[in-house]
């Protein structure tokens, strides 16, 4: 690269830092752009993870491209050690996924005592037995809700009823189970 193109490449990135100048933006993506990514690729990185991570470095020149310094090297070896880092990280975050086998996460629950057991008994049967109690179209409406997990508007289009008559359903049908389990409580 020589000096008149080092200058060029400047006054680009002076412009996207200072204007966020779209055209001096695509320029220097046109540019570096296929540059950064056949690197990448001749480092041994797979063809779509350096696409990402051009990606990546070409947002950081336009977020950051007031911090290039002209002075201090060309926008090419500014970019390259951007990218070049950028590399670094994703090789140490995919060094670092090591399998601990003593993660809480990853080991099996304690078996429940029998107290809880018969308390989980208890308190299903009292939901089960406040269910039964609501009309039926609020069942069938709880039922699409939280046992096939469908957002209102789906439960809506699937019955042909209007999107506020399901919720103030859902609604009632939620204050009447909160009664009922209340009365059963005490």
């Amino acid at each position: 690269m020589d000096a008149e193109e080092r200058q060029h490449f400047a006054a680009l990135a002076k412009a996207v830092a200072e204007r966020r100048d779209h055209s001096a933006f695509s320029e220097l993506y046109d540019y570096f752009a296929p540059r950064l990514k056949s690197w990448l690729v001749r480092q041994r990185m797979p063809s779509s993870e350096a696409e990402e991570l051009v990606q990546e470095v070409m947002i950081i020149l336009w977020h950051k491209a007031d911090l290039y310094d002209p002075a201090r090297s060309s926008l090419s070896t500014w970019i390259f050690r951007i990218a070049r880092n950028r590399r670094i990280d994703a090789r140490r975050r995919l060094t670092t996924r090591i399998f601990d086998d003593t993660d809480p996460t990853l080991q099996p629950e304690a078996e429940k005592g029998a107290d809880i057991i018969v308390e989980s008994e208890n308190r299903d049967a009292l939901v089960r037995a406040a269910l039964a109690e609501l009309p039926a179209d609020q069942q069938a409406l709880l039922r699409f809700s939280f046992f096939l997990g469908q957002s209102h508007s789906e439960i809506a289009a699937e019955t042909g009823l209007p999107l506020g008559t399901v919720k103030s359903r859902i609604r009632l049908a939620f204050g009447r189970l909160r009664k009922s389990l209340e009365s059963e409580r005490q």
